[in-house]
């Protein structure tokens, strides 16, 4: 009896664990993608800054820390494309100096010519490499703080 119940806890401690650790949770759902959007495979960063971060993430590990899990969704429709860049770290993410100044330059905020956009929580990081005012970035967004806040 004691073992069965032992092994339920355990059973469920790890599931809510691996749930709490999984970066495709973060990921917009088919049925979250606003109408007019269609997927693509391709990283579709508006900015060269995005991108480069994405490709070259083992670049800046020596001081933002090693990357675990990184993945990209991208999405494109007339007058607005783009990827949303997942990372998951093995320590929690404390780069965020570095990566206003990479993302933004001087401005430290995004812009009209600088518009990616972030999220940093516990060991997640999420980059959104869109337009301002993009529909999709405003969904992701609000999903993205959301579960993260839900799991933590």
């Amino acid at each position: 009896m004691f073992k069965q119940l032992l092994s339920t806890i355990s059973f469920v401690v790890i599931s809510i664990f691996s749930f709490a650790q999984n970066i495709d949770s973060l990921k917009l759902a088919d049925n979250e993608i606003p109408a007019g959007y269609s997927k693509s495979e391709e990283l579709l960063c508006v900015t060269p800054h995005a991108s480069s971060f994405y490709n070259m993430t083992n670049s800046y590990e020596s001081f933002l820390g090693k990357v675990v899990k990184k993945s990209f969704q991208s999405f494109g429709k007339k007058g607005d494309q783009g990827s949303i860049l997942y990372f998951e770290y093995e320590n929690d993410f404390k780069g965020s100096g570095f990566l206003d100044g990479l993302l933004w330059g001087q401005d430290l905020k995004p812009s009209k010519s600088e518009p990616d956009d972030y999220y940093a929580y516990g060991k997640f990081l999420v980059i959104w490499s869109f337009n301002l005012k993009s529909e999709i970035k405003k969904i992701s967004k609000t999903k993205v703080i959301a579960t993260l806040a839900l799991k933590n």
